[in-house]
């Protein structure tokens, strides 16, 4: 008996691995899906920026959240022997490459938004700050229970903050603090003549297009394999997350006029929107969720174009991750209680003040961050390099080559 029971663990511990391996590397290769997006929407002269800056981010952000950020959320680090990390199958290191990959969303996020006119090195820096201290900070709040505070809002409000796979936690987190370093940035040059936009068009809608479909498939992994094991999986998650998503589509199609920049980020609203009540809502809710969302985004990127002079928000992550994220976390305490058919053991007033309390982290900790290194090194290239554009500026080569 003791042999079969060894073997029944052994089973579930390696299946619970590559469970959450696989998870782990579809949420990487979202990154891809954040790289095209941004090369297929910023101009010709950013390409090769954006697509270095995706790749560096990813790597600074694996560094710092394996020797601090970890440890900042967990309590967790690796100072220990390959014998002992490799027990129970490794599944504590896999566990950390998945969520490291959530952790690596946040520069991913900010880099669409400060695109075409920041300094490569300084906000490198500034990625790895926000990785390894901004974002392991509110991350153990809501998924590891520091500070108390989920216990706090349990006996106040009868449920902690629900958050299942981040809409506050990584997107809303990511927006905010974008839209500190897109403030302090500052508009590109050009972009308004006499008080009027100039629009700056897609430079690629098909690299758009492929950045938008590698993250709607990828995100599969970053919802139902928040689980993080296989007895917990549920799919509830994935169909609520694909009704959010079209959800998404269909209202930007239709508030966006047919506008390809606005049906193929969409989808990303409504999952943006869903990660956070994916696992407790009706999908008729997460539907409505997604719906939501995708107005949300649509009607708030074309306000913020025209009127908001002084935010140049090139993608659209404030409110996209931003907006979408905290309309999720909220969308959670609507559409997750019982009356509304959802599994319920969630609380309204527990997620308003989660997703506030994250917003305030996110842009007090963006704001120190980014301020601060504007006032050491400075963090815009110069009006010539900008003009030149960052790829020749930086790399010193363009992305299509000269014969």
């Amino acid at each position: 008996m003791d042999n079969i029971n060894s073997a029944v663990e052994t089973l579930v511990s390696s299946s619970n691995t590559l469970f959450i391996l696989l998870g782990a590397i579809m949420v990487f290769a979202m990154h891809a899906g954040f790289a095209f997006l941004e090369v297929g929407t910023v101009r010709h002269k950013n390409q090769v920026n954006a697509l270095v800056k995706i790749m560096t981010d990813f790597a600074i952000s694996a560094l710092v959240y394996f020797f601090v950020g970890y440890q900042i959320a967990y309590g967790v680090n690796f100072f220990e022997s390959a014998e002992t990390l490799a027990e129970n199958n490794g599944y504590a290191l896999v566990k950390f490459f998945f969520l490291m990959t959530f952790a690596a969303a946040i520069p991913a996020i900010i880099s669409g938004g400060v695109a075409e006119r920041a300094k490569f090195y300084p906000m490198l820096v500034s990625a790895a700050m926000i990785v390894g201290v901004v974002y392991p900070f509110f991350e153990g709040i809501i998924w590891n229970g520091n500070y108390g505070i989920q216990d706090w809002l349990e006996v106040t409000f009868g449920a902690p903050f629900h958050d299942f796979a981040g809409s506050v936690v990584v997107h809303g987190v990511g927006g905010w603090v974008a839209l500190a370093a897109i403030t302090l940035l500052g508009t590109r040059n050009g972009r308004f003549r006499q008080g009027k936009l100039v629009a700056f068009a897609p430079s690629n809608i098909p690299f758009l297009a492929l950045g938008a479909w590698i993250l709607c498939i990828g995100w599969f992994g970053f919802n139902v394999m928040s689980a993080q094991t296989l007895d917990s999986i549920s799919g509830l998650v994935a169909v609520n997350s694909l009704m959010a998503m079209v959800g998404g589509v269909l209202t930007a199609l239709i508030v966006g006029k047919n506008d390809p920049g606005f049906i193929h980020n969409g989808p990303l609203a409504g999952l943006v929107a869903i990660c956070a009540g994916s696992d407790l809502m009706h999908p008729i809710g997460a539907l409505a969720t997604g719906a939501v969302a995708g107005v949300l985004f649509t009607l708030l990127f074309t306000w913020m174009q025209q009127k908001l002079h002084n935010v140049d928000d090139v993608l659209g992550v404030w409110p996209l991750h931003g907006v979408c994220g905290a309309w999720g976390g909220v969308a959670a305490g609507i559409f997750g209680s019982t009356n509304l058919g959802g599994l319920g053991g969630v609380s309204l007033a527990s997620q308003l003040v989660g997703t506030v309390m994250g917003i305030g982290i996110a842009l007090l900790g963006g704001f120190i961050v980014y301020g601060v290194t504007k006032a050491i090194s400075g963090i815009r290239l110069t009006e010539e390099d900008e003009f030149n554009g960052a790829d020749l500026s930086i790399h010193k080569i363009g992305s299509i080559g000269k014969e």
